[in-house]
C-alpha cells in the first residue's frame, strides 16, 4: 500500500485528529506542530504563541481508498475557516486555519477547494482566512496529546 500525507490546522488539534481518524482510508493521524521557527517545540512553547507553529494534524491516508479532496471536504466542515487566529474559545496564531500541502497536486486541489467554498455563498459576509502553504517539518506532539479524546472516552471537544 502506498500512502500519502496531508497536514491541516483547524484549531485545537484533539478534535481534528478524532474527526480524521473516523475516515475510511485514513491509516493514521498524529497531532503536532508545523509552520513555525522553533525546532522540536513543546506544547507549552507553542501555547505561548511565540514559536510561529500551528497545532496541526498530519494525516496518513491511502489515496486508493480516500481522495485528498474528500479530506479537504472534511477539513472545511469541522471548523470555521473565516476565523484567522482562533477557533471557538481558543485564541492565538497556533489555532490558525491552515493547509500545509505536500505536492503541487495538493496545492492545486486545496486552492480549488477553497475557491469553490468561497463562491458557494456559505460565507457571504466573511472572507475565508485559511492559509495554503508548503509543508515543512512536522513536529509530533507529546505522547499524552496523541488520541487525547479517545483516551478520555469522548467524541469531540464540544462537551
Amino acid at each position: 500500500m502506498t500512502t500519502e500525507k496531508a497536514t491541516f490546522g483547524a484549531g485545537c488539534f484533539w478534535g481534528i485528529e478524532a474527526a480524521f481518524r473516523k475516515v475510511p482510508g485514513v491509516v493514521d493521524a498524529a497531532v503536532g506542530y508545523a509552520g513555525g521557527h522553533t525546532q522540536n517545540p513543546t506544547y507549552h512553547e507553542v501555547c505561548t504563541d511565540t514559536t510561529g507553529h500551528a497545532e496541526v494534524v498530519q494525516v496518513e491516508f491511502d489515496p486508493a481508498k480516500v481522495s485528498y479532496e474528500k479530506l479537504l471536504d472534511l477539513f472545511w466542515k469541522i471548523h470555521d475557516p473565516t476565523q484567522k487566529n482562533r477557533q471557538g474559545p481558543d485564541v492565538g496564531a497556533q489555532y490558525r486555519t491552515v493547509i500545509f500541502y505536500h505536492s503541487p497536486e495538493q496545492e492545486a486541489a486545496a486552492r480549488a477547494s477553497r475557491d469553490a467554498l468561497a463562491k458557494s455563498g456559505k460565507f457571504v459576509l466573511r472572507r475565508i482566512a485559511t492559509e495554503i502553504v508548503p509543508a515543512g517539518p512536522f513536529w509530533r506532539a507529546e505522547d499524552y496529546h496523541q488520541r487525547y479524546l479517545e483516551k478520555r472516552g469522548v467524541e469531540s471537544c464540544h462537551f
